[in-house]
Parts: structure tokens; C-alpha cells; sequence
């Protein structure tokens, strides 16, 4: 029975130590996180040379596929074109300082709240403050089927920024720029698209759901009270009228004319009243339509740039708490696993015997 209580004993003393150990370690994270979320700033701008991870990679290939003569005689050429060019400068020495033209890239990737604004707003002000207008020149690698009107109207308040300061404004769209997506990318100075890319789409929409007649069936009320005319047009529980209808298509025209002569007016050279139908277009035939002004991705527009130019990548990250970060894994991790399965329910399998 002593034998029996003592090792009893022993276990206990270890189980709870293991937990105070856990709730030790949890409590200072906890700790730790709000007072990193309490002293810190929002965030901070992140900047990576591109010119210098394209050079990484041509070295990493160099590496894997040349033998060593074949290396050496490349170190020894680019040595020989170095010390000739050092040689020049000396010889000649400019009368002033020149610097290579600066090609900062941003990215913005749009959801329906055009969430991403807030990042861009601190990346261009950033910018602002370093960027010259006859040397420099922005690119926005842009990406969003749109969204909420007054949302995208903001992020390109943020985009005439750039061209108030008379900053050279070039916008790729690799995958889509469509409605409030090419509200923004209009701004360019020069627009650049995939040849698949999809832009256009210069409407409006709006869907809503009514279930009147289903509270109806089942003797529910539903009020709405208002002080206005028309502060409730339409509504989602409550019978809609004619009248509402009427002032809600209304309001959506004025949206659209808002929308058609914000595009006129960056590109003029489109006929709008042609191409805000609503419709979308692909990026050669959007070319032929004036919608964009040249078919090439971002990576081939900025890799020939990158020969005369130093490429900037700029981005605004967000301090995140601990809790933060956790809820953001846990998401991530649900999202794929979604997907994972949603792939696998409707892709269609082929089958060998």
C-alpha cells in the first residue's frame, strides 16, 4: 500500500508539473503577443532588388548546367568588362553623379473589399517620398475581377497619387483586371496585359434576395421605417415596389455614367460608349479596342527593364499578433483542405485498364 501510494504520489506530482510547465509557456505567449500588438508599429515597408535576384538565379543555373572551364571563362569576361568600365569612368569622369533610372513594383491583389488598399496606400506614400519624376517610374502588378464601387474608388484616389506627382505609371495584368479592377488599371500611363488576361467589364451590378413572400406563407411581419423618401429602396425581407425598383435602377445608371467618364477621361482613345457594356474582353482583343496598349506579362516587361534599370520591390507588411498568425494558419489550412476536396469531387477521372 506505501509502495502503492508513493509511486501514485510521484505521477501526480509529475502531471501537475507538465500542466503548470503548459499553462507557463501559453500565458507568456499571450503575454508576449499583446505587448508586442500594444508597442509596436502597424507595420513596416519591406524592399527586395530584383535585379539582384534575377543575377541569384542566372548564378544558380550557371552552377547546375555549365562545366568549370565554362564558368571561368564567364567570371573572367565579366572581371575584364568591369575593370574596362571602371577604367572609362575614370577617364571620363561624368560632369555630375548619374544614377540608374528606378523602376519600383507594387502588387495589389483584389478581393471584393478591394482589402489590399491600406498596404497600397503606405507602399505608394513610401514611394513618394524617394521616387523623381524625370528619373523614375512606378509598375503595379495588378490583379482583381472587382468589386464594392466606393472600395475601388478609393484604391484609385490612391493610384492618381503617383500621377499628381507626374511619376511615369505603368500597370500589368497578368490574369484579370475587370470592373472595379480596371477602374484602377485605366490610371496607367501605359497598360500592359497577358495575352489571356481578361479586362473590361466597365458596368455596374447589384443582386439581392427577397423573401417576402416566404415570411408571407408563414404569417411572419416584417417593417422597415424610414425617414426619406428613398433612404430604403429596395429591401430584402420587406414587399419591394415598383417605385423602389425604379430609383434603385436609377441610382445604378448614375453609377455607371460616374464609371464611363472616369475611364474616358484616363483613356480617352476608347470609344465608351462601345466598350461599357459590361462585356469582357481578352488581352489581344482588348488591344484592338484600345482597352490596353501593349501584350507582354510583367515578367518580360520587367526582366528587359531589369538590363537598364534598378527594379525596387516594394510591399507593406503588416505586424501580426500571435493570435493573428494562429487564426490566419488555421484558415489557410481549412481553405486548402476545402479545395483539395472540392478539386477532387469535380474534376473528371480517367480510367486504364
Amino acid at each position: 500500500m506505501t509502495e502503492f501510494l508513493s509511486e501514485y504520489g510521484l505521477f501526480l506530482a509529475k502531471s501537475v508539473t507538465v500542466v503548470i510547465a503548459i499553462l507557463a509557456v501559453v500565458i507568456g505567449i499571450i503575454a508576449a503577443s499583446s505587448r508586442a500588438k500594444k508597442d509596436a508599429r502597424h507595420g513596416d515597408i519591406q524592399v527586395e532588388h530584383f535585379n539582384d535576384e534575377l543575377q541569384e538565379m542566372k548564378e544558380v543555373l550557371e552552377g547546375s548546367i555549365l562545366d568549370k572551364d565554362e564558368l571561368k571563362a564567364i567570371h573572367k569576361a565579366e572581371k575584364k568588362k568591369e575593370k574596362e568600365e571602371k577604367k572609362a569612368r575614370k577617364n571620363n569622369p561624368p560632369k555630375t553623379e548619374e544614377r540608374n533610372k528606378r523602376i519600383y513594383v507594387l502588387d495589389f491583389d483584389g478581393d471584393i473589399k478591394a482589402s489590399e488598399v491600406e498596404p497600397l496606400r503606405q507602399e505608394i506614400s513610401a514611394i513618394l517620398m524617394m521616387a523623381e519624376a524625370d528619373k523614375d517610374e512606378v509598375v503595379i502588378r495588378l490583379e482583381s475581377p472587382g468589386g464594392m464601387v466606393h472600395e475601388y474608388g478609393l484604391a484609385s484616389s490612391q493610384i492618381e497619387r503617383i500621377k499628381r506627382k507626374n511619376l511615369p505609371l505603368t500597370i500589368c495584368v497578368d490574369r484579370v483586371a475587370a470592373s472595379g479592377g480596371y477602374m484602377m488599371a485605366c490610371l496607367a500611363d501605359k497598360l500592359l496585359a497577358a495575352p489571356f488576361a481578361i479586362v473590361g467589364s466597365i458596368g455596374v451590378i447589384a443582386q439581392l434576395p427577397n423573401f417576402h413572400r416566404l415570411l408571407k406563407k408563414n404569417d411572419v411581419d416584417y417593417e422597415v421605417l424610414t425617414a426619406g423618401e428613398y433612404k430604403r429602396t429596395l429591401t430584402m425581407f420587406g414587399e419591394n415596389t415598383d417605385k423602389g425598383r425604379e430609383k434603385f435602377v436609377e441610382e445604378l445608371e448614375e453609377t455607371h455614367t460616374l464609371f464611363k467618364n472616369f475611364v474616358k477621361e484616363y483613356r480617352d482613345q476608347v470609344d465608351i460608349e462601345k466598350v461599357a457594356t459590361g462585356e469582357i474582353w481578352f488581352g489581344k482583343q482588348a488591344l484592338e479596342i484600345n482597352l490596353v496598349d501593349e501584350l507582354v506579362t510583367s515578367d518580360q516587361y520587367l526582366m528587359e527593364a531589369a538590363e537598364e534599370a534598378d527594379i525596387y520591390l516594394v510591399r507593406y507588411e503588416e505586424k501580426k499578433s500571435f493570435q493573428d498568425k494562429l487564426s490566419e494558419f488555421t484558415v489557410d489550412s481549412s481553405d486548402k483542405v476545402l479545395s483539395r476536396w472540392w478539386t477532387r469531387l469535380t474534376q473528371p477521372r480517367t480510367w486504364s485498364r
